[in-house]
């Protein structure tokens, strides 16, 4: 099977990783980074030019177009390829407002009947303040516009959240949903939907959950905490009325389906819907997941997902840990050699997904063909390891990313740390 994975992050990393680790697999990466570099064809394509990438995949003979980033497929990309004739793996236009919108999300779910916290749409200063008063702190706001994850405030400083809300042009101010947090990536054809495991991500900057959004600092799965039919009852209530409200919109969903819940005391409710897999949560799921993830995406492409089996995963468990540049998430700090990557994807179960980094050339005395790799980016690394149970899999990680070093390095000390499950955000209240 060939496959073009379209996008640069740790997200496409991981996911060449899982496509490559298939049996008679050819991977190719546009752009790509240096980390795919190392086991799929790159192909320096802009991931935002539709017709670039349909030209790609013909020219390469794609039997699938992964598109990973949500700016090209709220953007249209996966539409233009698809109208070139190429299996997509990737919703439509249409169907990637879900993430292109808050507003329009919360709109798709009142119609639908998901369980999700209460919201208001604000375009105006009073409108933000009015919807403030009306759910209290913690203070909820959300960037109706793609943000990179970075979009949304969650806080106990009302003036922090009038601040945020106006340096958007729309926001969508929410109750805040107390309880552990969760992701579930359920893979969909338009109609069926097939779930992967639930993951943990790690939104905020510094340890305990504190600092501003960024993201994702790190993740783990599997979930001990979470209780048995909790993704029955997600599949139930949230999943299938949306892939339902969706086509009856003409804009059936066929991709990945990212839902980020709180399991609240009244039960899960959903924080927000992506359009693509999370990163770096999506990390752990894939290095557990025994079955082919190609032919699952396939079949998701070509509607077919109800013929294809139940995706597999491993015993144990599997925990990412994210190291990131000097000044992030404000800034971020380019051109800083990175040391000990080698060795740390040495080590025994783990491997060391590139984020954000390049190859530049720095020629030495002797070896004028001598190059570095260098932080590009704000999240650069993530180290991932695999072991018997989080506790295992997160000392394996933690060893492998203490070999490695740059200037500025910034990563948290906690991930995975808590075994009931973190409330990122905690630290708001109070």
């Amino acid at each position: 099977m060939r496959t073009l994975v379209v996008g640069s992050g740790g997200r496409e990393h991981a996911l060449v990783l899982a496509l490559t680790a298939e049996p008679g697999s050819e991977v190719h990466a546009a752009p790509g980074n240096p980390g795919m570099g190392e086991v799929a064809t790159l192909h320096e394509v802009d991931p935002m030019d539709g017709e670039a990438v349909a030209a790609l995949a013909t020219a390469v003979g794609a039997d699938l177009v992964v598109v990973g980033p949500e700016a090209p497929l709220v953007a249209g990309v996966a539409d233009t390829v698809r109208a070139a004739g190429a299996a997509v793996f990737g919703p439509s236009r249409a169907a990637a407002r879900l993430e292109g919108s808050k507003a329009f999300s919360k709109d798709v779910m009142a119609a639908a009947g998901v369980p999700t916290a209460g919201s208001r749409t604000c375009t105006t200063p009073e409108e933000v303040a009015a919807a403030l008063d009306a759910f209290g702190a913690p203070y909820v706001v959300k960037d109706d516009a793609l943000a990179a994850g970075k979009g949304v405030v969650v806080t106990g400083d009302r003036e922090a959240a009038l601040a945020h809300a106006a340096g958007c042009d729309r926001v969508v101010v929410e109750e805040f949903l107390d309880g552990p947090e969760f992701s579930l990536f359920v893979v969909c054809d338009g109609a069926v939907g097939r779930p992967l495991l639930p993951a943990q991500d790690f939104k905020r900057i510094f340890d305990g959950g504190r600092g501003p959004n960024t993201g994702g600092m790190g993740s783990y799965a599997p979930l001990a905490w979470l209780p048995d039919g909790v993704v029955d009852t997600v599949m139930a209530d949230v999943v299938a009325p949306t892939l339902a409200e969706m086509r009856r919109r003409g804009a059936p969903f066929v991709g990945c389906l990212y839902v980020g819940l709180a399991l609240t005391a009244a039960g899960p409710k959903v924080i927000e819907f992506n359009c693509r897999f999370g990163d770096p949560d999506v990390q752990p799921v894939l290095a557990l997941l025994t079955s082919p993830l190609g032919a699952l995406l396939l079949a998701a492409a070509e509607g077919d997902l109800a013929s294809a089996p139940e995706p597999t995963f491993a015993d144990g468990a599997a925990v990412s840990v994210v190291l990131a540049s000097a000044g992030y998430p404000e800034t971020s700090s380019t051109g800083d050699v990175i040391r000990g990557v080698g060795s740390a994807n040495g080590v025994h179960d783990v491997d060391v997904i590139h984020a954000g980094t390049a190859i530049v050339a720095a020629p030495e005395e002797g070896d004028p063909d001598h190059r570095h790799l260098v932080t590009a980016g704000g999240r650069v690394l993530a180290v991932r390891a695999v072991g018997y149970d989080v506790a295992d899999a997160r000392a394996r990680a933690y060893a492998a990313a203490d070999l490695i070093s740059f200037d500025g390095l910034q990563r948290r000390s906690d991930i995975a740390a808590e075994p009931l499950g973190v409330v990122e955000g905690a630290a708001s209240r109070g």
